[in-house]
């Protein structure tokens, strides 16, 4: 395929087929799946290595999301580390219920911290199949993406001058607060949006679990969760005001409530620790229509956000990963445009799925606190109804799995 035709320091302008912004797990896996087609590619990335390869971010994987990676050479780190995890535990009215959603599917979760992936994505692409990344650029912009000859200019951090890359595609991967989604004309683009009006304080401990799986805990107080990540760092969530304050939440008031949200019958005592992230995120998603403007493919965060009630968004962006990077080294390799046209709507199909499933489990999980006693009552009716009826058990299964979206 094509080289780049000139230095990154340079000023005449380079050539790549592929341009991708962002080194996310949705821009790496797109740019590894190009380069072991032999297609050429350059990565951009406003942050530097380390910084994203310790950012700290989502850590469940679903099982098919592992299994595409596995396809493309992309798990072996994973499958040799990752914990599995088959069931989750809810505990709500002062009583622990297990669900053994495992024995319902035969699939199972891997929780493999997002940055580890990120790491191992990363020395794939560039130390071993040799793929250009550039990190820490600025101001990146995109030209003349509904011409077929686009073009993605950025300024170099060792220089500051502005580098020109001209390009065929350009893949937009670069998250929520990315430039490639501001690049599509307003009065083209449809965001549909959704607040929940609800905050979580992300907490990350350095404590190992209190329970082998994933908590819920369903209060009249709020929610919380434990969500384990290692055997000596569990992340913790709390229900709390939108724009809430983490200085709010010193050690001792977060640790009683998770006590309070997360006390069952039986339930062994939390194991306490130093608290070493405190954030607090407001809960909404947001969906972009049309994900493809011209030569710019939308991916990951970029087209779309969904909050992190039920651990989809890393998920979604790998969904949207393989197939771009599928359908762009098709097109480039044999000239087959059957998936680069199909692409915005195979990866909306996900999407809609995902962000009604967390908005169902939403009600769930905070129904309980709405200061609400219909809502109250309805949220503790859909809990019951997942011990005492095994359809209603077995299609919570597979949406919480994603083995319901067979796209």
């Amino acid at each position: 395929m094509t080289r780049a035709s000139a230095s990154a320091n340079s000023g005449a302008p380079q050539r790549f087929p592929v341009v991708v912004v962002g080194a996310g797990p949705a821009g790496l896996t797109v740019g590894n799946i190009l380069r072991a087609a032999s297609v050429d590619c350059l990565v951009l990335e406003t942050e530097t290595r380390e910084f994203i390869e310790r950012r700290p971010r989502a850590g469940v994987i679903e099982e098919w999301a592992v299994r595409g990676l596995e396809k493309r050479g992309l798990a072996r780190n994973l499958l040799d580390r990752a914990e599995l995890h088959s069931a989750c535990e809810f505990r709500f009215d002062g009583e622990r219920y297990r669900f053994a959603y495992g024995e319902l599917t035969g699939s199972h979760h891997f929780v493999y911290p997002q940055p580890l992936l990120v790491t191992d994505l990363v020395r794939e692409y560039a130390d071993v199949r040799g793929g250009d990344i550039r990190f820490g650029v600025r101001d990146v912009r995109l030209h003349d993406l509904d011409t077929d000859r686009p073009s993605v200019s950025y300024r170099c951090p060792g220089t500051g001058e502005r580098q020109v890359v001209e390009c065929d595609f350009v893949a937009g991967c670069d998250g929520a607060r990315g430039m490639t989604r501001a690049s599509l004309p307003p009065e083209r683009a449809r965001i549909a949006r959704h607040d929940y009006g609800i905050g979580w304080l992300a907490l990350l401990a350095e404590a190992p679990p209190s329970a082998d799986c994933v908590l819920f805990g369903c209060h009249a107080r709020g929610f919380a969760g434990q969500m384990p990540r290692s055997p000596q760092v569990t992340r913790y969530y709390l229900q709390c005001p939108p724009g809430d304050d983490p200085e709010n939440w010193p050690h001792e008031r977060v640790w009683a409530e998770l006590r309070e949200r997360l006390g069952a019958a039986g339930a062994a005592p939390l194991t306490e620790g130093r608290l070493i992230e405190k954030r607090v995120l407001d809960m909404h998603d947001y969906v972009v229509e049309p994900m493809v403007h011209g030569r710019l493919f939308l991916a990951g965060d970029a087209a779309h956000l969904v909050a992190p009630i039920a651990a989809k968004g890393m998920n979604l962006a790998l969904h949207d990963a393989f197939l771009l990077g599928d359908a762009l080294a098709a097109h480039l390799t044999t000239g087959d445009d059957g998936g680069l046209a199909g692409y915005a709507q195979a990866c909306l199909r996900r999407v809609w799925d995902y962000q009604e499933f967390s908005q169902w489990l939403s009600e769930v999980y905070h129904g309980t606190a709405a200061g609400d006693p219909f809502r109250a009552g309805t949220a503790l009716a859909r809990l019951r109804r997942l011990f005492t009826s095994r359809t209603a058990a077995a299609a919570f299964a597979e949406q919480y799995l994603g083995t319901a979206a067979r796209y």
